[in-house]
Parts: C-alpha cells; structure tokens; sequence
C-alpha cells in the first residue's frame, strides 16, 4: 500500500461561528414553505404532463431507443429460455399456494401483460416467488382446510374445494394488489428501506425451511394435514413422520434421481456460464422425461403415483373478489404486499445497476399493484420475481421486457393448447424441483459465522428474524424481524460508543485518546465526542457518559459549592476579630445547622456578591467545608456526527451547559451542523449564560483558542488563605 506523504499548509483567523460570519456574509435563503410545495406539486404545463406520461408508462421510454438488430434476437431467445422456466416454476409453485398445478401458468402469464406496459425494470422475470406462494398457501389452508368445513363464507356455496381455494388466492392476491397500488400512489416506496438486506435474507432462507418443509410430503408421496399458525412447522414434521412408513417408494426414488440431475446441471450451468450461451434448461427436460415416463408406464395406476391430474385448458371468465376474504386475510395480505415488492425491487436495483438504468420505486408498487389486481382477476396467484428465473431471462440475452412479454406466450400457448400434455406429471418431480431451487436460499446460513464475526447487532436480526418465521409463521416472522431490527437501530442511537479525543502532535487531528499512544491532551480541557444524533431516548446517556467523561458531576459540585458558600457566608457574618484565636472549629460549631438551603436554590449560579474575598475552590477549605475539586477548566463537544436534535434533547442540553458554566468551566460545541444552528436560534437556546460565542467552527479552532485564553491563567490563583478568613 502507498503512503501518501504530501503536506499542505492553511493560514487563517481561528474562528468562531461568530467571527466567521462577520468575515464571511452569509446568504439568507427564502425556504419554500408547505404551501409553495403544494402550488408546486398541483402545477400543470406540457412538460409535466411529459414526464408524468413517461414515468406511468415506462415502455415508451425504452421502446423509443429499442436497437431492433441487436436486441431482438436476444429478446426472442431469453423470452423462449424464460418461458420454460417459467411455466416449470408456475406449476411446481401453485403447489405451495395449495391450487391445482394449472393455475400457476395463470401467474406467469396475466402480471406479466400489465408489467410490460407499467415496469421500470427491463430484466426481471415477473411470475410466481416460492415465499409469496407459501404465504398466500397459508391463508388458503387456513379457510379451506385439508380436512374439515372451511370458513363461514357466503360465496363458498356450489363451489368444490379447488374452487373455494382459487377464490381464496384470487381475493388474496387482489388485496395484495390495492396495498401495492395505495402506496404507489401515496409515493412510498421507500418503505422498502426498512427491510435491509440482512432482514431479507433471515426471512427467505425461513420461508426455504418452510418450501422444503411443505414439498416433503409430494417427494414421499402421501398426504398429511396442512397447519397453519405459530409452531406450524413442529406439527407439520410430526405429522410426516409418523407417517413415514406409508412413503411411496416410486415418488422418493423418482424425487432423489431428479433432484440429483437437477442440482449437478445447474452447478454446471454456473462453472460454465461463460462458455454457454443458453443455460442448459434442465427442470424442463427433467419434466419432459418424467410425463413420457410416467405415461409410458401409468406410474399413476401402477405405484399409486399422485400427478398433476386434469390440466384446465384455455381461460376462464373473470372473477370479482371476495369481500369476506378480505376481512379475514387484510393482516396476511399486507405483508404479503411488502415482501413482494421487496424482492422484486431488490433483484431490480441489481440489474439496473449492472445495465446503468434508473428504475422508480414508487411506480414498480404501481406497476406490481396493478398487476396482481388485473391477474387476481383472472385467477393467478401473488406475482414478484425469482431471482434464479430472473437470471435466466438475463443470461440468456435479455435486453427488455419484450423477453417477458415472450415468456409470458409461452405460457399462454401452454394454456390453450399443450397442457394436457402434462397431465401425468407426478407432483413428486413439481416438489423436487421446488426444493432443488432452494439451495440458494438455503445456503444463506452461511452468512451467519460471517456476520457474527463482521457485526452482531445485524447477526442477531439475521437469526431472529428466521428463528421468528421458522417457529411463528412468515406473517409473524416478518414483524418479528422488523422489531428485532427496530431495537438494533434504537441500540445504535440510544446507546452509541462516546469518545473522549485527543490531539495528533504537529497536526490539527484528533482522535480517540484509547487508540493512540502519542498524543496531546491539553491539561484542564476535554475534547467529548458523541457520534449519533441527540434525541428524547439519549439525552440522559449523553449526560451521563458526559460526566463520566469528565470525572465528576458537574449538578452535584454545583450544589456542594453553593452549600458550602451558604456556610461561608455565615461564618463571614458570625465571625468577629478575635476568629484568629478562636479559629475555624469554634465558630462553625455554632453554625453548622443553622442554615437549610432548597434543593431550586442550590442549583442556581454561584453568587460571590457578598464576599469580601476571591474563592479558589482547589484552595485549601475550612474544616467540616467539603468540596469535590474540579481540574477542569474547558470542555469541547464536537457535534460533528450529530445529525439532529429534538426539543427534548435540546432543552436536557441547555441544562447539561448550564451545569458546567455554573462551575466555571468554559464549554463549546464545535462542527455543528447548519441546521442544528439555525433550530437552536429558533428554540430560544441562547441567554445570558448559552452564548453563540461557544460555537466553533471546528474543534482546532476551539482548542487553539482555549489555549490562547488559559496562557496567562497559568499558574494564577486566588487562595482561601490569602483573605482575611
């Protein structure tokens, strides 16, 4: 590593916030108020009308540079190659959601129509997402149960059980769809902030649990009871296992041989992709052999091999959703909403990087709200992205969501025309291929050592945000991640690592005093450091590792002074000339009780109006007169990492400078933001005691100019002793 050894050399005034602006005339700038930003906002001409067209309708944008010659092949290549994932991932993941097969190339087909007019992302594969399936899956199991009535709901009447799940997803989905399509419109996208990388990836390596949990039973080849709710996982896998000796032993051995192929495919898919230019399409020839066989061999009459069964063959009429449904899944639907978007957005943000294109937060929840409303109309199921079809669709040579739009026909002419032909698919090789494309998610574990080691706080959410959706449902899991979350940022805040610094010799540096060894610490001055913005819920830590820092309490030197002045005083008064010979016990043992001062009376300044004489509190005192001393004569707080305060933190502030004034130690705040200034005028910070000489611009400034002051005070002190007393 090369050192840089330059030099430089600055010659200025030290400066204060006051002499700086005396220098240097600042410009008073008139701030748009609430209403000048509403007048803003609602102001209509053609050039906003423009940019408000192209951002609804992103495809005008892209489609006016589309390069026909270079793209489109490519396109047309990635939308077959996508296709085929897609409708492989349709089937197997309807299974999650608890619908016939058929319904998951309903979910590779509707959202995508409405995403290729309304989506920022020209790469992301829009369909079913193994988590959202197992999420909307929960809600289905919970009103129309294996076993048992289903929920009290009026629409349910004359409809089979598939039927009343279909209803349940679509409705599901539709809400799904308006919470989406609110906050787009209410411009929240940056919701998804809160859902940092961390969280995302505790949460989608639990719902990997719960897939694989879930497809067990297709691999086994028997049915067990679903569960929903807290602990659902314990029954579920005490349900398989009492079961296990009813396996089925054609569905395992078929499951074990394609997931083998699959995941030594695909490993070599990822060593090679550089040399392929298409990844080989494993999942579809996996499923093309595995329909030949099965049919060839009736695995369906033969083994008792559970398949895919009546595939439903072209489109159905609309279906309004269900109100009812609505009330009874408002609280799944939500986050079902947020975790959609989330990975959608997350797996974009990727590739828009990758490709240098911007995309829009606020119009992806547009684009994905109305997609899942326009689908849930249509019976699909919840729509995001996959990161491994995603990928696909990239690889391949995908340049826009023409490549989408390709996929999507695909599925369609599935649909209408070849899905008969995968009637006698045993789900056994839909649940293979769901738990071979886990390993991805799965293999997230292994982020935990690192994180232990790199930083706890993010390790703990890591592993309580899984522990919660592993244990409690993703529903519950996911607020339980975002309060484990929540406590780590409030640790940071409330409690963040203070620092007392130090000067670099030679230099205007100054750095924590543990970490260096040669360092320069001015005797009687402090140099505190908090590194986090001063609010309600840290004001009374700031104090605390304030005095801590400074070795003393300065409330509690403020009092004893004033306690002991109050009996100086006395003394002063009682005394008569012949004190020399009586000295100080006989006269303070008449006094010593006779005065009683209130706790508001002790906090107040030091008054010396009275005495005849100049106190030095380090001096030698009087016996039975105790006072802690205090060495300090200036202390420096740099608020150069203090973002903001609050009035609670602004009035616990004033009273903490007060403090240490009244004990004649000199504070100043140095670095402080412009904005903190400008709230601290505001608020009425300042008084006779709280001046704005105390603020510096940085802390070299304040430090020389401690220095200058305390020069000739070197060595100077006015002794008890010197006085008449």
């Amino acid at each position: 590593m090369v050192t840089l050894r330059k030099q430089y050399v600055v010659a200025r005034p030290v400066y204060s916030e006051d002499s700086f602006n005396v220098d240097y005339e600042k410009i008073h700038r008139q701030r748009k108020t609430t209403l000048d930003h509403v007048k803003e906002y609602l102001t209509c001409d053609s050039k906003r009308v423009k940019k408000a067209v192209l951002s609804l309708l992103p495809i005008i944008g892209w489609m006016r540079i589309y390069r026909v010659k270079e793209w489109l092949l490519g396109d047309v290549v990635s939308g077959i190659s996508t296709g085929m994932v897609a409708i492989m991932q349709g089937l197997a993941f309807s299974l999650l959601a608890s619908l016939p097969a058929s319904y998951g190339l309903y979910t590779a087909f509707f959202p995508m129509l409405i995403y290729f007019f309304l989506g920022t992302s020209r790469h992301i594969s829009v369909g079913s997402f193994p988590v959202l399936s197992l999420m909307v899956g929960a809600v289905v199991v919970r009103l129309v149960p294996d076993e048992g009535p289903p929920a009290n709901i009026t629409d349910f009447e004359g409809l089979d059980r598939d039927q009343q799940r279909v209803l349940v997803a679509s409705s599901v989905t539709f809400l799904m769809g308006i919470f989406q399509l609110a906050m787009g419109v209410l411009q929240v996208g940056f919701i998804v902030v809160y859902l940092s990388d961390t969280l995302v990836a505790g949460f989608t390596t639990a719902a990997a649990v719960h897939i694989l949990v879930s497809q067990l039973k297709f691999v086994l080849g028997y049915n067990v009871k679903s569960f929903t709710g807290p602990f659902s996982i314990i029954w579920s896998l005490e349900a398989i296992f009492v079961k296990i000796t009813s396996t089925n032993i054609c569905d395992l051995v078929m499951s074990i041989v394609i997931m083998v192929v699959v995941f030594i495919v695909k490993e070599l898919n990822d060593r090679y992709k550089a040399k392929l230019p298409v990844p080989i399409p494993i999942e579809v020839i996996m499923t093309i052999i595995a329909c030949g066989v099965s049919f060839g061999f009736n695995f369906e009459t033969r083994f008792g091999v559970d398949v895919v069964g009546k595939m439903v063959s072209g489109y159905e009429s609309p279906l309004p959703p269900n109100m009812e449904v609505f009330e009874e899944s408002a609280v799944e639907a939500f986050p079902i909403a947020i975790v959609g978007f989330a990975v959608a957005f997350s797996v974009a943000k990727v590739y828009s990087i990758k490709h240098d294109y911007t995309i829009d937060g606020n119009q992806e929840l547009i684009a994905f709200g109305v997609s899942n409303i326009f689908g849930a109309s249509f019976r699909s199921f919840a729509a995001s992205t996959a990161l491994s079809r995603t990928a696909v669709q990239e690889s391949s040579g995908g340049k826009t969501q023409l490549a989408g739009l390709i996929s999507a026909m695909m599925a369609m002419i599935v649909t209408v025309a070849l899905g008969f032909l995968l009637e006698p698919l045993p789900k056994s090789v839909l649940g293979a291929l769901v738990i071979v494309n886990l390993k991805g998610m799965l293999m997230q574990f292994r982020e935990i050592p690192y994180l232990w080691r790199r930083d706890i706080p993010e390790c703990v959410v890591w592993v309580g945000t899984c522990l919660g959706a592993i244990l409690l449902g993703l529903d519950l899991g996911l607020a339980v991640g975002l309060g484990v979350e929540l406590l780590t940022v409030v640790f940071r805040t409330q409690f963040p690592r203070c620092s007392v610094l130090a000067n670099i010799p030679g230099t205007d540096l100054y750095k924590d005093c543990k970490d260096y060894l040669h360092i320069f610490q001015p005797k009687g001055v402090k140099v505190f450091r908090i590194p986090s913005p001063i609010f309600f819920a840290n004001i009374d830590f700031f104090r605390n590792k304030l005095a801590e820092a400074v070795g003393f309490s300065p409330i509690r030197v403020l009092r004893k002074r004033n306690k002991a002045l109050m009996k100086l005083k006395k003394l002063w008064q009682k005394t008569d000339d012949n004190i020399a010979e009586e000295g100080w016990r006989g006269s303070y043992r008449h006094t010593a009780d006779e005065y009683c001062m209130k706790g508001e009376e002790l906090d107040q300044p030091t008054d010396f109006k009275d005495l005849p004489f100049r106190m030095d509190w380090n001096a030698e005192l009087p016996a039975h007169i105790s006072v802690p001393r205090v060495d300090l004569h200036s202390l420096i707080l740099d608020f150069s990492a203090v973002s903001f305060l609050d009035i609670s933190a602004l009035k616990g502030l004033k009273t903490a400078l007060k403090e240490f004034i009244r004990i004649d130690v000199d504070v100043y705040i140095v670095s402080c933001d412009v904005y903190i200034l400008e709230k601290l005028h505001s608020c009425m910070f300042f008084d006779e005691e709280i001046l704005t000489s105390m603020f510096f611009l940085t802390l070299h400034d304040a430090m020389l100019h401690v220095l200058e002051k305390h020069k000739e005070d070197k060595g100077r002190s006015w002794l008890l002793s010197d006085t008449k007393l």
